[in-house]
């Protein structure tokens, strides 16, 4: 699985607008998109997406942030795929992001930071399977 990631554009972009924004920086460097959907993510499924962080102190506020509006997750493919998209959104903290990071570009805040990118192959085999059936890849209807 090593060339596929989960890319997330969160609640606060998508009310920002800034999908196509998003999207346009991540094909400019060099991501395939395989899936990709709109989705209202409720308390079940944002807690079970974020259980590795239950019991930290800022859980109960990612989840609320989560299913505050519609986010749009997407399953990209590249070679490197989860380290190459981890350097392309930059750091959690705008502050502390590379200049022409996505989170640089877009980000307001730490906790409104527009966009989650899996930070390992193993999680995200496990994060697109969250969000996506393999009927859902666009492989198996080439």
């Amino acid at each position: 699985m090593g060339n596929r990631t989960l890319a997330i554009i969160k609640p606060d972009a998508v009310k920002r607008n800034l999908i196509g924004q998003i999207i346009k920086e991540i094909t400019a460097a060099g991501f395939k998109i395989k899936a990709m959907k709109m989705v209202r993510l409720n308390k079940d499924s944002a807690g079970g997406f974020y259980e590795v962080h239950k019991g930290r102190p800022f859980y109960n506020n990612l989840v609320e942030f989560m299913t505050s509006g519609p986010c749009v997750p997407i399953v990209l493919e590249k070679d490197n795929a989860v380290l190459d998209f981890r350097k392309l959104i930059g750091a959690t903290d705008p502050a502390d992001a590379d200049e022409g990071t996505i989170r640089k570009l877009f980000a307001l805040s730490k906790s409104e930071n527009v966009i989650h990118g899996s930070d390992s192959d193993d999680n995200a085999a496990l994060e697109i399977a969250h969000f996506f059936s393999r009927k859902e890849l666009l492989e198996n209807y080439q």
